[in-house]
């Protein structure tokens, strides 16, 4: 898989996931692959959001952004909790508000967008609480097939 960000962008997004995070139990993660193995990448989140063992949050409040990049899929999940919690068009919502900013070619600043708006979804139903509250996911950005290490 060839990594389509540069450094400074994969530290961005990382960046922007702790911030989001700070604020909620929620956790987010990114995932990049260079092309989507299935014709919807809904089905191929969730396969990635299963892979990647989001699903053994302890509220069930993970949020998973993925992105084919070469064959330009992408989706956004999130986990049973926060499913039940946010209006049923919020994924809709986020998707097109981050394919606003791809469609000029902005990537970094429309995943950063949905990070920011997932965020303030997971704060509103799953607000921080420093007494019980830990990192349960990486927030470091995985790419190409999940179940085998990155080079």
């Amino acid at each position: 898989m060839t990594n389509p960000l540069t450094p400074e962008q994969e530290a961005a997004l990382v960046e922007a996931i702790r911030q989001a995070e700070l604020r909620t139990s929620g956790e987010i993660r990114v995932h990049l692959e260079d092309s989507c193995p299935s014709p919807d990448p809904l089905d191929r989140a969730a396969q990635v959001f299963a892979d990647l063992g989001m699903h053994h949050t302890a509220q069930r409040n993970g949020v998973l952004f993925y992105l084919a990049w070469q064959s330009r899929q992408f989706a956004v999940i999130g986990d049973a909790g926060i499913n039940s919690a946010v209006p049923d068009d919020f994924w809709e919502a986020a998707k097109e508000n981050v394919l606003k900013h791809f469609r000029s070619e902005k990537y970094v600043l429309g995943l950063e967008a949905g990070i920011r708006l997932a965020g303030e979804q997971l704060q509103r139903y799953f607000p921080y609480n420093a007494a019980t509250d830990n990192n349960e996911l990486d927030d470091s950005i995985s790419f190409g097939d999940p179940t085998s290490k990155r080079p």
